[in-house]
């Protein structure tokens, strides 16, 4: 019981979002390239809310995989050959043969990528946020980030997990799921079942797992910014925007202003502004450089707003630094 308090209950926002894009999206005119090679074996997102797919096909240029994504859905991706790939919130997911793998398609779309010349052969399972709140909601500390996000109502940012080993356990079970062995009056609820059997081999994590999984995200936040830092020391007069930082470590803008603003208290401007003052402030006390060469030295083109911004930092006109700071102010009447 207390597990299920820890979920943030769905806004009627949210809510609205996921029942418009089920109601209008459908996957068909992606797959109306590969003909044959995509088959739809049972469910339906607008019904049950999970859906199983075949796929065998071949491709003379790269496919964009990424179309048949469904909004509003947790995809695992159960991979026998052929090479693809998925990119969401900053991350890549390659699901090279016998690999398996799962992603999350919010409210922006999920760029992926099928190779050309191969064949490729895979299996999905698609279960919709409604699906996996109804049957998944008590386990919620037990689940994986990309999953537990979705019982505690934060759902518009796309992601992907990285993939794993195809287990023979997850072969057997693919095996099963093309050909039913069961009624056809029993098979929506055998393949219920067997969703609820691939949500439990993927989405569970240990305690330790969870640990490791912040820990590594931490890790890579941190890489990430400093990652930026060094680059904007290194173009400091005339910075890159947030689109070509983004691409420069890999990562969204959306993503990146907020691990930004996380790990430094600032936004990426505010510290553009803070590492200019701070260099120009070194350029001025090398007795090299008057105001003028400083300023234009870190980017600014304006002396005036060069100026004011150095005096807000620093506490006087960038002409008396730095004979004239505060601190040096007060020991000169302390007789210091």
């Amino acid at each position: 019981m207390g597990v299920l308090k820890t979920a943030k209950p769905l806004l009627a926002s949210d809510r609205k979002f996921e029942l418009a894009v089920t109601a209008a999206f459908s996957e068909r005119p992606a797959w109306r390239s590969v003909g044959d090679g995509w088959r739809h074996i049972h469910g339906s997102m607008r019904g049950t809310g999970v859906s199983f797919e075949w796929h065998d096909f071949t491709v003379q240029g790269d496919f964009d995989w990424g179309q048949s994504f469904h909004p509003g859905s947790v995809e695992v991706c159960l991979n026998l050959e052929g090479h693809g790939h998925v990119t969401g919130n900053g991350r890549a997911a390659d699901f090279s043969p016998l690999t398996v793998g799962f992603y999350r398609r919010g409210e922006q779309p999920l760029p992926a990528v099928r190779a050309a010349g191969q064949r490729h052969q895979f299996l999905t399972v698609e279960m919709s946020f409604d699906f996996l709140r109804r049957h998944l909601s008590e386990f919620s500390l037990s689940l994986h980030p990309l999953v537990r996000e979705i019982l505690a109502g934060r759902v518009e940012k796309s992601a992907v997990a990285p993939p794993m080993r195809l287990s023979s356990r997850l072969q057997q079970l693919l095996a099963s799921l093309r050909e039913t062995p069961v009624l056809a009056l029993a098979q929506s609820v055998w393949y219920q079942a067997k969703a609820m059997e691939v949500a439990a081999e993927l989405f569970f994590v240990t305690p330790d797992e969870q640990e490791l999984f912040c820990q590594r995200q931490k890790r890579l936040s941190s890489e990430r910014v400093e990652k930026v830092v060094a680059l904007l020391r290194e173009k400091l007069a005339a910075p890159p925007n947030l689109e070509e930082i983004g691409k420069f470590v890999g990562c969204s803008p959306f993503h990146l202003s907020r691990t930004f603003s996380a790990e430094t208290g600032l936004t990426i401007p505010q510290y553009i502004r803070q590492l200019r003052l701070e260099r120009a402030a070194e350029l001025l006390r090398s007795g090299k450089f008057n105001v003028t060469e400083a300023a234009l030295e870190v980017g600014y083109n304006s002396l005036s707003h060069f100026s004011q911004a150095f005096h807000e930092a620093f506490g006087c006109c960038p002409g008396l630094y730095p004979l004239r700071t505060p601190t040096q102010k007060n020991n000169a009447g302390n007789g210091k």
